[in-house]
């Protein structure tokens, strides 16, 4: 199965204003933001890249556009499912004030249990559910495409990207919030026919020793190497 690069969007102007952004509308990326996202191309330049899968929200596209821009040839796609968690009431508002509200102890402490408040407020359930589906979609896509030694990205939210970090170790989801990703930091996850290998987590530096080797056999890239193997050549 193919190797998936998660990429959260670059800083944002909701992230240094302290604001819950959500689906708010007229969320950007900042200027720290707007260079993280023009390192990608950079930083992705040695994988081989089958598609660029991108939440619909402008700080994930604007996220994506440099390494899009410097790949023509890449097939992009946008997907609904992997947008950020639909926070009700609490979208837009500040995070400090949010601190006093009786059901962030439960977020902080019992994600599972936690329905946010108002009209169309979601589950982190039902969020980390529709994240994982989608993933699990594209997999099978990206492989019947393109084969199973294939990557691709995907750009997203901290706390999609944090579900699916859980949900690939076979954490609950409310052990997910030990699982810190920052802004425009890798994340990367192997997925095999038995199991999925978390192979970066909220990285921000080199990523040259994630591209995949077809030289491997299934059997050897479905099994943990014993002792922890050699790395990338």
């Amino acid at each position: 199965m193919p190797t998936l690069i998660l990429i959260r969007h670059g800083r944002s102007t909701a992230n240094t204003a302290g604001v819950l952004a959500g689906w708010s509308p007229g969320v950007t990326l900042d200027e720290r933001g707007i260079a993280q996202a023009a390192a990608l191309p950079g930083r992705l330049a040695e994988l081989p890249l089958a598609a660029a899968v991108s939440s619909p929200l402008p700080r994930c596209q604007e996220t994506l556009a440099p390494l899009i821009a410097a790949r023509p040839e890449l097939a992009v796609h946008t997907e609904e499912r992997i947008g950020e968690c639909h926070y009700g009431d609490w979208t837009g508002r500040k995070l400090a004030e949010l601190a006093d509200e009786p059901m962030m102890e439960v977020v902080q402490r019992h994600p599972s249990a936690a329905v946010f408040p108002g009209q169309g407020g979601e589950s982190m359930r039902a969020m980390q559910h529709r994240a994982v589906d989608a993933v699990r979609d594209w997999n099978a896509r990206i492989d019947a495409e393109h084969g199973e030694h294939a990557a691709y990205v995907m750009c997203s939210h901290g706390d999609i990207i944090k579900s699916l970090v859980a949900e690939a170790l076979g954490m609950h989801l409310d052990l997910f919030q030990r699982i810190s990703v920052e802004p425009c930091s890798v994340t990367a996850i192997r997925y095999t026919r038995l199991r999925p290998f978390l192979l970066r987590l909220g990285d921000t530096g080199s990523l040259t020793g994630l591209a995949p080797r077809p030289e491997e056999s299934q059997a050897a890239a479905g099994d943990a190497a014993v002792g922890g193997g050699a790395g990338a050549p």
